[in-house]
């Protein structure tokens, strides 16, 4: 669900002495407190708080390894496609501009079936000495 809110702001050109109105946009690409397929996200964990943000690029005709994140992340992507798949049979087909809530303590695995790179920014709320990732032993 996308919403927009918009905000009036007058700049001021200080080189030229001209005055600008301007509409800034601020556009919700994702709120939810369940993931992709439905999972509700699982609480906070204690301990000191991490932030990690990432720019993820996957190339055309590249699957990434089954793996599962400790943390709640988010992610848009910016170009390409993905398609990501979990064990229970659910797949999200991705745009470039697409957002996602991403799995939490599930595996699943991303496809780029595309011609050009996919590329994703992705963030991760975590704690401090918990990894964001975790591959699954094959």
């Amino acid at each position: 669900m996308k919403s927009l809110l918009y905000f009036s702001a007058l700049l001021f050109c200080l080189s030229c002495g001209k005055s600008y109105d301007t509409e800034i946009k601020v556009e919700k690409l994702a709120e939810s407190n369940v993931s992709w397929n439905g999972a509700a996200l699982p609480a906070y964990a204690e301990g000191t708080p991490k932030v990690t943000i990432l720019k993820i690029t996957i190339p055309p005709k590249t699957k990434l390894h089954v793996h599962k994140h400790l943390v709640i992340n988010a992610g848009v992507l910016l170009t390409g496609e993905l398609t990501v798949h979990d064990e229970l049979g659910n797949t999200l087909e991705m745009k470039a501009g697409d957002a996602l809530i991403e799995l939490v303590n599930a595996y699943h695995y991303g496809i780029n079936n595309g011609t050009i790179a996919a590329e994703i920014i992705v963030v991760y709320a975590g704690t401090e000495g918990v990894p964001i990732t975790v591959l699954k032993e094959e």
